[in-house]
């Protein structure tokens, strides 16, 4: 039997990471690469009385399919613990906030379509994006986040505006950067004035260390935002649960959207949530994440100021999951990869997060879910690689300056 794909299947591709952390499933491999939340955060304790409690309290209603926009409770719930006024009606419950990408991505976006992005952004997004043809647009970006002048000269303008702007202002994957309070109202100010809507992402905003992030850019012009959560990080993924916050303009069409893509995320996780979540639970259990994080941020800085080679660069985010690597010009961190698991460590070379101009010298870091020890014999291996990288790059700098 032959197949013929469609010109939108061409277009996907795997995931990097994903494909990566096949790799770290060889006995003894310290992994840096996948944006995995610690498992010493899972709160399963709770999620066992939460689970007893809704099967006998409501069992035929946990297992019976459901309402497309989620379970009227938990909708609530989101509604009332966002920073600014939101009715449980503007809240789409998604199977993980990847799916509200997927669905931003169905109602807006055609071949050729203009839409923006932060130089670098998250994988994922392009992955969701990318299937629908779209033109991405890499928006200049510093450690504050995207610039917002940039933003409004690559807006576009008619039919060729840009039909949104792809964001993460709060601890960035891949770079760990928060954009400021000053960037994000200069940003929200642009965005309006070129007739661009905003689609905010914002994973690890419960994620910070020292302070609470500014507000969010949905927060300064509802009508204009699209707003995607998740109880990934602060719960746990396996639940596939994530929620978007839509103006009332563009809510039905997104509600359509997924009511073709998978009639209702899981009524029964979604109640266990709700239960885990109606006595304050994640007041109590997100400082904890907070801690454990900061703990485990402050001891992959600490090895990396010990072991790494003059010349190598990273953030230092102030919450969130990850930490930004850049090498001197000239090294490619792809071919790194395997000489690092040939040292037992893994990470996620940085091109794969680049829209255009992907810059090859680059790598993420998650510093989550090893181990202090971990930490400390992963970043050793991880700069050495680095430093005899440096040696054969200057070696051969040596050998051609000989030549001339």
């Amino acid at each position: 039997m032959s197949w013929t794909l469609a010109a939108r299947a061409e277009k996907m591709n795997p995931s990097v990471i994903r494909e990566i952390l096949k790799v770290t499933e060889k006995p003894g491999i310290i992994s840096f690469a996948g944006g995995l939340p610690s498992p010493k955060t899972f709160p399963v304790a709770e999620f066992r009385a939460a689970c007893e409690k809704v099967l006998t309290e409501d069992g035929t209603g946990a297992l019976q399919y459901a309402a497309s926009e989620g379970y009227g409770p938990l909708r609530e719930m989101v509604a009332a613990n966002l920073p600014w006024k939101v009715a449980p009606s503007q809240v789409l419950i998604t199977t993980g906030s990847q799916q509200g990408l997927d669905l931003i991505a169905k109602i807006l976006l055609d071949k050729g379509s203009r839409m923006l992005v932060e130089t670098p952004t998250y994988l994922g997004a392009l992955q969701a994006f990318t299937p629908m043809e779209p033109v991405a647009v890499a928006v200049a970006s510093d450690d504050e986040g995207v610039r917002a002048d940039d933003l409004a000269a690559k807006a576009g303008q008619g039919a060729d505006r840009a039909r949104f702007a792809y964001l993460l202002p709060n601890f960035q994957n891949p770079t760990g950067r928060t954009m400021s309070e000053a960037r994000r109202a200069a940003v929200v100010a642009a965005a309006d004035q070129a007739g661009v809507p905003l689609l905010e992402d914002n994973p690890y905003g419960d994620l910070w260390f020292e302070q609470a992030p500014p507000a969010p850019l949905s927060a300064r012009n509802p009508e204009g935002c699209v707003y995607l959560g998740s109880f990934s990080k602060v719960l746990a993924p396996g639940l596939r649960l994530g929620f978007m916050v839509a103006p009332p303009a563009l809510y039905p069409k997104l509600l359509q959207a997924k009511q073709a893509a998978d009639l209702h995320s899981p009524s029964f996780n979604q109640r266990m949530v709700a239960q885990v979540m109606q006595d304050g639970f994640l007041q109590r259990h997100v400082p904890t994440i907070r801690a454990l994080y900061k703990s485990q941020r402050d001891h992959m800085l600490a090895a990396l100021e010990r072991e790494m080679p003059e010349g190598v660069q990273w953030s230092r985010p102030v919450g969130g999951m990850f930490l930004w690597l850049r090498l001197p010009a000239g090294l490619d961190t792809v071919p790194l990869l395997p000489r690092a698991v040939e040292r037992n460590v893994a990470f996620v070379p940085g091109a794969a997060f680049y829209a255009e101009a992907p810059e090859s010298n680059t790598m993420r870091l998650s510093f989550v879910t090893a181990s202090t020890s971990q930490i400390d014999i992963g970043i050793a291996a991880l700069a050495q690689t680095i430093r005899e990288a440096m040696e054969t790059q200057r070696s051969a700098r040596s050998a051609a300056a000989v030549q001339l």
